[in-house]
């Protein structure tokens, strides 16, 4: 990207400099590295202050309940996607959440494919869209890929099941719960899950989870729902 490129050229010209002062390649090219990377580091900071602007913005507008806007604002942002690595997934993320969020299904599909693979939530935003679309095999591939990364999010973990279990793979929804528990034993949320399907009985993620779990929009909400548990938001618009 530009920053790597305008570091790199900036490197060159450093060692370029000091080769014709000191006649030396050997001399030059430490002198050369050390500003490049140091002229790296200042961009690509640069960069991150710039994105984490737009999404302080995108985030006012969510709390405004402008989505639309909240969009507009992050789809400008692909302007800096040629400068930093990952802006670009970063920006499908929040997008692809956003719409799915507002039930723009089909909308939001494209975004999350393009989605940034520590974004748990968008990542299981883009496996639940794969059940939706009787992709099971795809939505195994994402569930099997998103929890490497983020295994330590159970809600990843119970999802999986519960399509796999609504698909009438009970077997596999428990193998699956069972990886859950064993990458968080001390997570009782996943333990009461596994326990539900170990006597047969449906997971009612909902009890569980709350507004984290109905966001995927697998279940309809209950008519009063309370707020959302603290560090929600955080985790639908985390920046990285």
């Amino acid at each position: 990207m530009y920053n790597l490129l305008i570091s790199l050229a900036v490197g060159v010209v450093v060692t370029a400099a000091v080769r014709l002062g000191f006649g030396s390649w050997v001399a030059a090219v430490v002198p050369g590295l050390i500003t490049a990377v140091a002229a790296y580091i200042v961009l690509a900071r640069r960069s991150q202050k710039q994105l984490e602007a737009l999404f302080e913005g995108m985030q006012r507008e969510v709390q405004a309940q402008r989505p639309e806007k909240a969009i507009a604002l992050l789809k400008g942002g692909f302007a800096l996607a040629p400068w930093q690595f990952l802006v670009a997934s970063q920006l499908h993320s929040q997008i692809g959440v956003l719409l799915y969020v507002q039930k723009s299904f089909d909308e939001a599909a494209p975004h999350l494919e393009k989605s940034f693979s520590r974004h748990w939530l968008a990542q299981a935003m883009r496996a639940v869209s794969r059940f939706r679309r009787n992709d099971l095999a795809g939505m195994e591939q994402v569930f099997e890929e998103a929890t490497k990364v983020s295994k330590k999010e159970g809600l990843l973990w119970a999802a999986w099941a519960w399509c796999l279990e609504k698909a009438g793979r009970h077997a596999d929804a428990v193998k699956v719960i069972g990886r859950g528990v064993a990458a968080n034993p001390s997570d009782e949320k996943l333990k009461s899950a596994q326990q539900s399907l170990a006597n047969g009985k449906r997971l009612k993620l909902g009890k569980t989870y709350g507004q984290e779990w109905f966001a995927l929009h697998l279940e309809a909400p209950p008519t009063v729902m309370g707020p959302p548990p603290r560090g929600f938001r955080r985790q639908m618009y985390q920046r990285h």
